[in-house]
């Protein structure tokens, strides 16, 4: 009888923590879809522009999209600087 009554203690309490994590997991993933919006808020807010990603895709593709954007955006801005120190006179 005393082993019966800890083998049901032990399912109940088993049960009680498998919907009390299932209700965080619920409630976490929420926050992440709005935890990119805020901070695509903050990046406009601060005047930086986010790159665009394609939502579909792996992650690898996506990864390789960032990749590409970040190369591109720096060699636009080495090439500003050559344009400008071309327009600047020789001291």
């Amino acid at each position: 009888m005393k082993a019966m009554f800890g083998l049901v203690s032990l399912l109940v309490v088993l049960a009680i923590v498998g919907l009390l994590a299932v209700k965080q997991l619920r409630s976490a993933a929420p926050s992440v879809a709005a935890g990119s919006t805020s901070s695509a808020t903050a990046a406009a807010t601060a005047g930086v522009a986010l790159p665009n990603i394609a939502a579909s895709g792996t992650v690898r593709e996506q990864s390789q999209q960032i990749q590409r954007k970040v190369q591109d955006d720096v060699a636009k801005a080495l090439q500003q600087g050559v344009e400008a120190r071309k327009d600047t006179p020789e001291q």
